[in-house]
């Protein structure tokens, strides 16, 4: 047999009899609960029905809200830290390109040419002067016999999607972050519509206890409280800019934007009040990019304890090498100059002071260090779902409640006022009734807000409209396709200004 033929024969065997060091990965289990506790806590509430009303891809758009759905559009395209996530996905792309090129030879070319002169007796003129040329290609390779490379590409990949989930995560944030301040500065609208209200109210108040005064009829004191009482109410409705304006920045900021350029016009229209549905807790191990990190993160850990187990067993590398050595460049290329050589080199370490054992010990205390995050990950998420589902449910009562003390508080103000125009109480009972009317409209408006705010808590808690099933497999990370995560159409191609 050739020596070229047994090289070959030797690689086959080698392939064949390769094997996979350290165990194969297999998803620990988590804690997850039969059903939600909150989503049937309380009589007079529940969540909606149990289908999927959430959009696959953009999941903001149940509110309703065109503003809302451009803004959202833009933060794939203008959002700085994502921007920063993607391209920590691609270098993780690039470490799994890096080993896999452990599984194929490695190939080199070396060419020299040299003039030297040898040592002779005759002093300085002495010696021979010789040529020397040689090209020679080189092969080596280590097969992968006891699969440490295949874990480190195994390794490599679960790694990239942890990059991936990561990604899907921070754009699940940034999402989550601007509906939140979308809906609170449209809160704001509605906080200074209210009291602007309030104001025109007040200055009507100011005018007809002025004539009364005039008119002998009225005390000067009801004129000064009803003044008091639309400065304190005017100075509100001024203050309430302040929170709207940095909500309004917030939002540029999050769509990637410098707050100077710009801004959202006010709107009366209102965010309607969802019911989410929360579906079987179950599905939530797949909803969520926090939870598809940490369940990545362990599969890395165990096939790093391959790798540390691959070290225990012997490196074989077969090399080659083909070429040609000649005194005359003429003759470099023919039959009679041609070299070769092949061979194989074994390689054992046979005493390292426990370096090894103790690289194994520490690659399987990571992965029950990764496993125990995962679970820790798992009871967390249900946490935050009941968390919002408790709020939705107890904000649900509250704002029942807070309605009908704000009916009975303007009923009371309207009769009050009634009294004080016939003279049968002082302007105090009308200050006092028309604040604690106001009082519980503004409570009205922020118990809106809060109920809305946990909406989108809930929804971010659920996962938004993520699954594991947009993790990139190995053909993906291997591709040079970009990642795309859900089917978002195109940014709109006239922004909000």
């Amino acid at each position: 047999m050739s020596p070229a033929l047994r090289l070959g024969a030797a690689a086959a065997l080698l392939l064949v009899g390769g094997c996979n060091a350290g165990p194969d990965y297999r998803r620990p289990s988590a804690p997850v609960p039969a059903a939600y506790k909150e989503a049937a806590a309380a009589e007079g509430w529940k969540v909606g029905q149990p289908q999927d009303a959430i959009d696959r891809g953009a999941w903001w758009s149940v509110y309703r809200d065109p503003v809302l759905d451009r803004l959202e559009r833009q933060i794939d395209v203008s959002n700085q830290t994502l921007k920063a996530d993607e391209a920590a996905f691609r270098q993780a792309e690039a470490v799994v390109g890096e080993a896999r090129a452990n599984l194929f030879p490695s190939l080199s070319l070396n060419a020299r040419g040299q003039r030297s002169r040898g040592g002779g007796s005759g002093g300085s003129g002495g010696g021979s002067i010789a040529n020397s040329f040689t090209i020679t290609g080189n092969a080596s390779w280590t097969p992968d016999l006891w699969g440490s490379v295949r874990r480190s590409i195994e390794a490599s990949e679960a790694n990239a999607q942890v990059s991936a989930g990561t990604l899907a995560g921070a754009r699940l944030s940034a999402q989550g972050a601007l509906a939140t301040a979308y809906i609170q500065l449209r809160i704001a609208d509605d906080l200074k519509r209210l009291l602007d209200q309030a104001v025109t109210a007040y200055t009507e108040a100011v005018r007809i206890t002025t004539n009364q005064y005039n008119a002998g009829t009225a005390a000067q004191s009801d004129v000064a409280q009803a003044q008091a009482q639309l400065d304190q109410t005017r100075a509100q409705s001024i203050a309430v800019g302040v929170s709207r304006a940095q909500f309004e920045h917030a939002t540029a900021v999050l769509i990637g934007k410098p707050p100077a350029e710009f801004s959202i016009a006010a709107t009366k229209e209102q965010i309607p009040i969802l019911s989410i549905p929360p579906g079987v807790p179950s599905a939530l191990l797949e909803r969520r990019p926090d939870i598809a990190v940490a369940e990545r993160k362990m599969a890395a850990a165990n096939a790093e304890i391959g790798v540390a187990d691959a070290a225990f067993f012997p490196n074989v590398t077969l090399s080659a090498d083909y070429g040609g050595a000649s005194a005359l460049l003429s003759k470099l290329f023919t039959a009679g100059s041609r070299v070769w050589a092949f061979g194989s080199t074994v390689a054992q370490t046979l005493f390292d002071a426990g370096s090894r054992q103790a690289s194994l010990a520490a690659a399987r205390a990571t992965f029950d260090e990764q496993v125990a995050s995962y679970r820790q990950t798992v009871l967390s998420a249900f946490q935050q779902v009941e968390d919002e589902l408790a709020a939705l449910r107890i904000l649900a009562q509250q704002a029942a409640a807070e309605e009908s003390a704000l009916a009975a508080a303007r009923q009371a103000e309207s009769i009050i006022l009634n009294q004080y125009r016939a003279g049968t109480v002082a302007y105090t009972s009308v200050i006092v009734a028309q604040t604690t009317a106001l009082s519980d409209a503004e409570s009205v408006v922020n118990i809106r807000q809060s109920r809305l705010v946990a909406s989108v808590a809930l929804i971010q808690a659920l996962g938004g409209g993520w699954d594991t099933g947009q993790l990139p497999g190995p053909a993906k990370i291997e591709s040079d396709q970009p990642l795309n995560f859900s089917p978002i159409p195109a940014p709109d191609p006239h922004p909000i200004k």
